[in-house]
Parts: C-alpha cells; sequence; structure tokens
C-alpha cells in the first residue's frame, strides 16, 4: 500500500489546504465513490435546442431516455497508524454537506482531521441530493434554502431576534468572525426524500461497514434508521444534537450497539430545542429498558459550555472532540 502525505491532500481539498498541510497526517490511501441510486426513464418530452455556451452553435437536446439519479458521494482518508478498530463514517445534517467536517470556517482544523489525527479512517459523504452527489429531476421542484440570518438563531448562535444586532449567547463559542463564510458552505435541500437518503446511505454501509457512524442534526434521524436497518454492521452510533431518536419500538433489536448523544449550549430552555432534545431523552428510556447502553451528555453539565448547533465548528470543538474519542476509547474501538 502506498504511503500519501498530508500535503498530497492539497489537490483534492482546496479549500482545507492549509489545515492538512500543517498536521502531519499520513495516509495509506485516499479516494472518493459514488453508491446507491437507481435508474427511471422519462418518456413524452418534446426535443429542446439548447445554446450550452452564450454564442456558441446550438445543439438539440432529446430530454427523453435513461438517467441515473440518487446516488451518493463518499469520500475516504485512510490513516498510515491506524488506532480505531473501525473506520468511522460522518453523515452531514440538513441544507449542508460533507464540508462541514471539514476546515471549519475561521480556518481551523475539523473534526476530519481531529480524528484522523487520533488513528481513524474516516469517510465523509454528501448526502443523497447534496453537494458531489448532485441534483436528481426525481426530487421536485421546491427546495428549502435559509437566509443568511436564520441558521444564526435556529442553530443557537444567538436568541431568538438576535441576528439583526449579531448578537450571541453569552459566553457562545460559535466563530461569529467567521459566520458568512459558513453561510457560504448552504446547499438546497427538500423534504420529501428522506427514504431515498436512508437507501443510500445503507448502500453505503452495506459497502464499507463494520464502522462507527457519527450524525449531526438531520443525520441523526437517518443514523437511527440504518442502525435499524443494519444493527449487524453499526458497531457504534454518535449522535450529535440529533434532530430525533430512533424509534423505540425497535430499540430492543438494536440494544447491543453503545449510542452517544452530545448537546450543546441553551437546548434545555429554547422553545424549539428542548422538544427536539426530549426526543433524545425518550429514546435513552426506551433504549435502556431494553437493556442498551445509550450516554446522553449535555455539554455543559460536564464542563464544555457555549456550544452551538453545529458544535464541531464552535472554537472549543476539540474539547467535544476529546469527549467523543475517549467514549470510543472506553468502549474498546479505539486506543489513546
Amino acid at each position: 500500500m502506498r504511503r500519501i502525505l498530508a500535503t498530497a491532500l492539497l489537490a483534492l481539498l482546496p479549500a482545507t489546504t492549509s489545515a492538512y498541510a500543517q498536521s502531519g497526517v499520513a495516509l495509506r490511501d485516499m479516494g472518493s465513490f459514488h453508491v446507491g441510486g437507481r435508474h427511471i426513464e422519462i418518456k413524452g418530452q418534446p426535443v429542446k435546442e439548447v445554446v450550452f455556451t452564450p454564442g456558441g452553435v446550438p445543439a438539440k437536446v432529446d430530454p427523453n431516455g435513461v438517467y441515473q439519479v440518487e446516488q451518493m458521494y463518499a469520500q475516504y482518508f485512510l490513516v498510515q497508524r491506524r488506532k480505531g478498530k473501525l473506520p468511522l463514517l460522518m453523515w452531514h445534517g440538513g441544507g449542508l454537506s460533507g464540508v462541514t467536517w471539514e476546515t471549519k470556517p475561521d480556518g481551523k482544523p475539523g473534526w476530519l482531521n481531529y480524528f484522523l489525527k487520533k488513528g481513524w479512517d474516516v469517510y465523509v459523504s454528501d448526502a443523497m441530493e447534496r453537494g458531489r452527489s448532485g441534483w436528481s429531476p426525481t426530487f421536485g421542484p421546491d427546495p428549502v434554502v435559509l437566509p443568511l440570518g436564520d441558521p444564526w438563531e435556529r442553530f443557537r448562535v444567538g436568541p431568538i431576534g438576535s441576528f439583526a444586532k449579531r448578537e450571541t449567547y453569552p459566553g457562545a463559542q460559535f466563530p461569529v468572525a467567521s459566520y458568512d463564510q459558513f453561510m457560504k458552505q448552504g446547499v438546497p435541500r427538500w423534504v420529501t426524500t428522506d427514504k431515498q437518503i436512508v437507501a443510500a446511505y445503507i448502500q453505503l454501509v452495506d459497502k464499507v461497514c463494520p464502522c462507527i457512524v457519527m450524525v449531526h442534526s438531520q443525520s441523526g434521524t437517518f443514523g437511527y434508521q440504518v442502525l435499524e436497518a443494519r444493527p449487524d454492521k453499526i458497531k457504534a452510533l454518535i449522535a450529535v444534537e440529533p434532530t430525533l431518536g430512533g424509534d423505540p419500538k425497535k430499540a430492543a433489536t438494536v440494544k447491543g450497539t453503545p449510542i452517544l448523544v452530545v448537546i450543546g449550549d441553551n437546548a434545555k430552555d429554547h422553545p424549539r430545542w428542548k422538544a427536539i432534545r426530549q426526543h433524545s431523552v425518550n429514546y435513552q428510556t426506551a433504549f435502556q429498558a431494553a437493556g442498551g447502553n445509550l450516554d446522553l451528555v449535555d455539554l455543559p453539565d460536564v464542563g464544555i459550555k457555549g456550544n452551538s448547533h453545529m458544535v464541531r465548528m464552535d472554537q472549543n470543538s476539540d474539547k467535544v472532540a476529546d469527549l467523543i474519542q475517549a467514549w470510543l476509547v472506553k468502549k474498546g474501538l479505539g486506543r489513546k
């Protein structure tokens, strides 16, 4: 197997060059692939004349035919000195892509870099419909895109009504000077494609796992659904501020997989997030009653304070990553 220094990432990840060049991470391999999807056939549409380049020669385009749709993109980084017993799969949240695990908006290394340095093979994917996975004509015409001020309040950088003056919660750890850089990561999403997203994630798990899955926000829902579909292949689930817990009725079928749920500041009292957090509390009760192990950590309760919903982008994100790393080691899935 070939040894690739982290500086080789310069060609593949231009947005993260300085972080990786300085990290000293040595890889035995890296690459990418697509998984999942299906073919659909479109019929009965008129032939169109399209000018692909302004001033160019028109071309006739027949939209009828068979199309590849609903596939998912994944990128992998395999470390030279492996300490994690299984690969770590990172799944992003709604309206975002896998880039959110890479360099943070303030230019500092993200959790992809952190866990590579800890000796984990890491797979980062763009969920079906997002980023490099591509758009499909099956998604429908009405994607959801958030305006500039929405995530400031929705993701608990500041309280409701605070964006106009860019006020934050006391002690907020989100790098507010880089908020506009964060918003450049946003991509359109649909609210009718969960079934297709889960199908693609199952294809990824079938290809790569056994593994550990780390989810955030919307993908928390997907992580539980894929765990329920493939309990033999997901050996641990780390859910960072998941929007939903798993299905309590299926808890007994996945009780052998340890779960860690991590929640940041102001979730207990926020009018929306306290209900979201309660889903995890309710699932913890059902999961443990079924004989499983689920650790739910409210970060302020263990002395890690100021975290927004975008925990892995916050200035103290390495402290949270340390907590996750220690949990993985304690579960016998990695070593220091």
